[in-house]
């Protein structure tokens, strides 16, 4: 596989927030620029609230590269399921006198409707946060407290 090169652009605007775009996601509708705002989360001086803030965005890094590795090798393995959905949890804390993320707990949830598809699905699961790039890319600490339901 090439080389891949995401582009993202973020712009001040005001206190301690900013808007986030990337040239690469426009809306095709309208080919406007889908932009985010992004600001100091209210737990530090001057933060806000209500608002996306960096460790909000780490931490659905990792949640959503677990939902697409998990879509990608699902289809790969041709495994039939019902829903895919995932909490997440981002840990900030100081670490060596400096703040980090130091965990992020994930609880994936998948429904499925075939019982003996049960170990399969726990191991794609598996599988996927090992081979998720975005837990590659960091050094936090990833959990994964996974969770199979079974439709009748």
């Amino acid at each position: 596989m090439e080389k891949h090169i995401y582009n993202v652009d973020i712009k001040w605007t005001q206190d301690r927030k900013g808007t986030m775009c990337s040239p690469e996601l426009k809306n095709e509708a309208t080919n406007e620029t889908n932009c985010i705002e992004v600001a100091t989360p209210p737990e530090f001086p001057g933060g806000m609230s209500n608002i996306w803030s960096p460790e909000h965005l780490f931490t659905a890094a990792v949640s959503s590269c677990l939902m697409t590795t998990f879509l990608a090798i699902a289809e790969y393995s041709k495994l039939e399921f019902v829903s895919f959905a995932c909490g997440s949890k981002g840990i900030l804390e100081k670490v060596d006198g400096k703040f980090a993320i130091s965990e992020v707990l994930l609880f994936p949830e998948v429904v499925i409707t075939d019982a003996s598809k049960r170990e399969r699905t726990e191991r794609i699961l598996e599988k996927s946060e090992k081979a998720c790039l975005i837990s590659n890319s960091v050094t936090s600490k990833i959990t994964m407290e996974a969770k199979i339901i079974v439709q009748n």
